[in-house]
């Protein structure tokens, strides 16, 4: 059976109030919470103590009960005073925004890299929230204050310090695997391939994007990524080589999507994950277009970019999920906007497409005059190389290619000089 929800939200001067509460009705159903009623209250801002005024607990105990509840979810992320205040006076279990966001994590975490990430993350969250047996702090031990500490407060300060030592522990575990991830970053970035990565909102079709172009432009031993039509699918950072029919290639990698009032803690966490998206030659900014908040998604999506350096990058906004909307023709390029499908064939193509023109600049076409002991040459240009025409002569093979900057320069002693 899945857990009986009530979910509780404070306006206050919250522009995107209704989308997050429509969201956060969304990652409870994908936290296995059944949903079964919903409070709202207009405030300037969050009561300090209670979340809510006052005068709406006692509304919230009896729904709750009328309801046969387990549990109040709300939309911001709480005190552990709050948390503890609303407990007392409800009876029921008080689970934050950023609580239910942890355990949807948890449960979708599959590499190391993924779930020790998490669990710091969550480790630093419930950090500040430990209390003692006793109601508070004061009362703990039966003391008052530092001159009479109790047994409860001393248990407290050692379960805090054994918290801290595991979170250093496995900052110094997540700190090895991502020297290792950057390692082969900057080997990549040295192998001079251009780097697009796939950003956006979670569920907004990054992944199916990505297996789209894999199979139309990729080499059979590509795995395809995991998607599923749900928030969080993806938390792992994929990265798959993509190549033209022209032999230009690419490196296409996938990340975590992002999601309003995205806990601080996560944000740090997956912050080496995120930065992938740093050192790319173009962002694709993946939209769920079918969705009526896509442009809150933009600016989400945007906003945390921004928080962990991710700027000055060119970007495509990629409109997905064109084929959900009645009557709109796609694909459409118009600027730096590709209204698509990821599931149309006809789109990736066009998305491919438009990303080779955005990342293959400074090609040029030039005719080389290779001897024939350099043959290596030869099929070095057949394997990576928009190879356009050979002719054997007597000197060596002619080849007309269409080369990168790098491999102008490189291979510039083999230019066909006629005499």
């Amino acid at each position: 059976m899945n857990k009986k929800v009530i979910l509780v939200g404070v306006s206050g001067s919250e522009k995107d109030f209704e989308y997050t509460m429509l969201e956060l009705r969304n990652l409870a159903e994908a936290n296995h919470y059944q949903v079964v009623d919903e409070v709202r209250q207009n405030l300037d801002s969050a009561h300090k103590a209670t979340y809510v005024g006052k005068g709406k607990l006692e509304e919230l105990k009896q729904l709750g009960e009328m309801q046969e509840a387990e549990a109040f979810v709300l939309n911001d992320e709480l005190t552990g005073s709050q948390i503890r205040n609303l407990e007392d006076a409800t009876g029921f279990q008080i689970i934050d925004r950023t609580a239910l966001i942890l355990s949807i994590f948890a449960e979708r975490a599959k590499t190391r890299e993924a779930q020790l990430q998490v669990e710091i993350a969550r480790l630093k969250y419930e950090l500040p929230r430990m209390i003692g047996e006793g109601e508070s702090l004061d009362q703990q031990g039966g003391g008052s204050g530092l001159r009479n500490r109790g047994s409860g407060e001393k248990k407290l300060e050692q379960d805090r310090r054994i918290i801290k030592d595991r979170i250093s522990k496995l900052t110094k575990e997540l700190d090895a695997i991502v020297a290792e991830r950057e390692t082969r970053r900057r080997k990549r970035k040295k192998n001079e391939i251009p780097v697009v990565s796939l950003v956006g909102y979670t569920n907004a079709g990054k992944s199916t994007t990505m297996n789209g172009l894999v199979a139309g432009f990729s080499t059979s031993e590509h795995k395809q990524v995991f998607e599923k039509d749900m928030l969080f699918a993806t938390l792992e950072t994929s990265v798959r080589e993509i190549v033209l029919p022209d032999h230009k290639r690419f490196l296409l990698t996938d990340t975590v999507g992002f999601v309003s009032k995205l806990p601080t803690h996560l944000v740090k966490a997956f912050r080496s994950t995120l930065e992938e998206a740093r050192d790319a030659d173009l962002l694709i900014h993946v939209v769920d277009y079918s969705d009526p908040n896509y442009q809150t998604m933009i600016e989400t999506t945007e906003r945390t970019l921004k928080e962990v350096g991710v700027e000055g990058i060119p970007v495509l906004f990629a409109y997905n999920k064109a084929d959900k909307i009645a009557e709109e023709n796609y694909p459409v390029l118009a600027g730096d906007t590709l209204v698509y499908s990821a599931r149309d064939e006809a789109s990736l193509f066009e998305l491919a497409e438009t990303v080779k023109r955005r990342i293959f600049t400074g090609y040029k076409k030039v005719t080389l005059l290779i001897p024939f002991e350099e043959g290596q040459v030869v099929a070095y240009l057949n394997d990576k190389a928009n190879v356009l025409s050979e002719e054997y002569l007597n000197e060596g093979t002619k080849v007309e290619v269409e080369l990168s900057p790098v491999d102008q320069e490189r291979l510039k002693k083999f230019r066909w000089r006629v005499s």
